[in-house]
């Protein structure tokens, strides 16, 4: 057993908290009761590069407890809660993260993970598995297969594959319902959110609240500072979501007249150069910038530096720039995942949903041969994951009779 964390004795405290997130993860916690009494990863290697979190620490010991060995790190220099790694650390876990990695220590962590010859990858935005088909081609004959979390991972799987850079399956976890329809919606909407206020305190009602990105995460945040009080604005390039939006009762404008109305800015697209130096400087004075993207690419920084004539950070996660053009703006977390860089990540009621699809998905892999590509979560683990969700909340749905499954199954039958 080998670690790299900021300090060991926070182990305790890390240990209480992943006890708090287990206490309100009822389904993965039923896999785990599964995984050890059938132990289906007995001896797999499985290497992570996922958010450092009581959550994710809730999974890992779920593979654990069904045989696997895991190596973990970071998919974010920001996101590792050092308690947390430092109790994995002490449990036996193979962990390499801390709080505020340089890039390079970043990208030395997930090298670390590598030398452990995962035959299993579990992914936050792909970068373990790109920099295994990049500097370490040779894992991949042993690889069985890998997993992925996030919107941004999957359009870059799905980049690989249709260039046939992928060189072996991996499972989309991102796209099974009981994933995106919750993590991306409730869990971003609620966790962005509070990652602003906690990072400034910032009163929501009465302001104007860009939300760049109108996919299923920028609906969740859109939503809950609709419900804060805000006047949510939304800016969009996909016409069909612009529209649902207009429909959804929020004003929809381009990022050029946005800019000079907003009040508060998150970006949520996946994308490069959402804000960019000349939206940054049509803003108001004291306006808030924040992004909930995977990457830290949304907000353009090297622009933003470009018209400032000076920064300083006046709050935890809160940078000051002073623009030329005499105005200030305040960047949340370094234009990183505002989420878990300020805040705590998602709920553990809604990652419960998630790591449950991981955790299927990984013993899928493993007794299953499948030939290089992107998968879909099979339908009956997604069912399945819902149904026991559902039973945890002491709720019960109804069943289709004998003939009403003819009846929708057949077409012989009209008026």
């Amino acid at each position: 057993m080998t670690y790299d964390v900021k300090d060991i004795k926070l182990a305790d405290e890390g240990a209480l908290k992943i006890e708090w997130a287990e206490d309100h993860m009822p389904v993965l916690m039923s896999i785990r009761e599964e995984f050890a009494k059938e132990v289906p990863l007995k001896g797999v290697r499985v290497g992570f590069a996922l958010h450092v979190t009581k959550e994710t620490a809730a999974l890992v010991r779920t593979l654990r407890a069904g045989g696997a060995k895991v190596a973990i790190t970071g998919c974010n220099p920001l996101s590792t809660q050092d308690d947390v790694a430092a109790a994995l650390a002490k449990e036996g876990v193979d962990v390499y993260a801390w709080r505020a990695e340089t890039r390079e220590e970043y990208y030395a962590n997930i090298k670390k993970v590598l030398e452990h010859k995962p035959q299993i990858t579990v992914d936050d935005g792909a970068d373990l598995i790109f920099m295994i088909h990049k500097e370490k081609p040779e894992l991949i004959k042993d690889i069985k297969g890998g997993c992925e979390e996030t919107t941004t991972g999957i359009i870059r799987l799905n980049a690989m594959e249709k260039d046939k850079a992928l060189k072996y399956p991996v499972m989309a976890v991102n796209d099974a319902d009981t994933k995106h329809l919750f993590d991306n919606r409730y869990g971003t909407g609620q966790s962005t959110l509070d990652g602003i206020l906690r990072a400034t305190s910032v009163l929501f009602a009465g302001k104007n609240f860009v939300v760049a990105g109108y996919g299923h995460c920028g609906r969740g945040v859109a939503s809950d500072a609709r419900g804060m009080g805000a006047n949510v604005i939304i800016a969009e390039v996909n016409p069909v979501r612009a529209l649902e939006a207009v429909m959804d009762g929020f004003r929809v404008m381009p990022m050029d007249s946005a800019a000079e109305i907003g009040d508060i800015f998150v970006t949520v697209t996946g994308d490069i150069d959402i804000i960019r130096g000349k939206h940054v400087e049509k803003m108001k004075n004291g306006a808030v910038i924040a992004n909930s993207g995977h990457f830290n690419v949304e907000i353009n920084i090297s622009e933003l530096e470009g018209v400032s004539k000076g920064k300083k950070k006046i709050r935890e996660n809160v940078e000051k720039y002073a623009l030329k053009n005499g105005k200030s703006v305040y960047l949340l977390a370094e234009g990183r995942l505002v989420n878990l860089a300020a805040a705590e990540g998602h709920p553990s009621e809604v990652m419960d949903m998630s790591f449950a699809n991981q955790a299927l998905a990984v013993k899928y892999l493993n007794e299953n041969k499948l030939a290089p590509g992107v998968y879909k979560i099979p339908k009956e683990v997604d069912e399945r994951i819902a149904r026991l969700k559902l039973a945890t909340m002491g709720l019960k749905i109804d069943e289709l009779s004998q003939r009403q499954k003819e009846y929708i199954s057949s077409w012989d039958e009209g008026t």
